[in-house]
């Protein structure tokens, strides 16, 4: 998957998620620019990107991801 398509899923995903259609997302978008991404709604962010993507992610690599950017490197290395 290309990583154009693979972030236009993605910020779909974003907007969903957080009730927001004003949300875009950038490679460093990170919990710290959205107000209601707290640990619940990553659960639930993580859940979403899931299903959007017909993957699961490893619990090392949810814990292990800083920003955007890290979650669209492991959604295009496996190129659902």
């Amino acid at each position: 998957m290309n990583r154009s398509e693979a972030i236009k899923r993605l910020n779909a995903v974003f907007c969903d998620v957080f009730d927001d259609d004003s949300i875009k997302i950038a490679d460093t978008t990170s919990a710290a620019d959205i107000d209601d991404w707290d640990s619940l709604e990553h659960i639930n962010l993580i859940s979403a990107a899931e299903d959007e993507f017909g993957m699961r992610f490893k619990m090392k690599e949810v814990s292990g991801m800083k920003n955007v950017g890290e979650m669209l490197d492991l959604i295009c290395e496996r190129g659902n």
